[in-house]
């Protein structure tokens, strides 16, 4: 069984920061590609950051130069630096990852979710 376990959401006001963290836990073999979706009420959900497994790394234009996706892989763990946060970036976040097990095939997980708020 494999999961992942998004933590670090929250109330921000604009122009703050937040930092997000997902887990990948289970009986995995390697991670490939990770990286970080979200949906706003009413929206479809979109992409935002990838890191791929050669350190690649790409973002959606709408957070480009301010988000900054990183990965721990000996905690198996993707983290989302959230710098100048706009009230358009209020939205549950996703993490994704496309993770090879033991039986040698590539599977792609998410997380449940983690909601971001900017307000004042």
């Amino acid at each position: 069984q494999v999961q992942l376990v998004e933590s670090g959401g929250g109330l921000v006001q604009p122009g703050g920061s937040l930092r997000l963290s997902c887990a990948v836990s289970g009986n995995i073999f390697s991670i490939y590609a990770m990286g970080w979706y979200r949906q706003a009420p009413g929206k479809q959900r979109e992409w935002v950051a990838a890191d791929s497994s050669g350190g690649s790394t790409n973002y959606a234009d709408s957070v480009k130069g301010r988000f900054t996706i990183s990965r721990d892989n000996a905690k198996n763990t993707v983290y989302l630096q959230m710098n100048s946060l706009k009230p358009e970036d209020t939205a549950v976040y996703y993490c994704n990852a496309s993770v090879l097990l033991l039986n040698k095939r590539v599977y792609d997980y998410w997380g449940q979710g983690t909601q971001v708020t900017v307000s004042s």
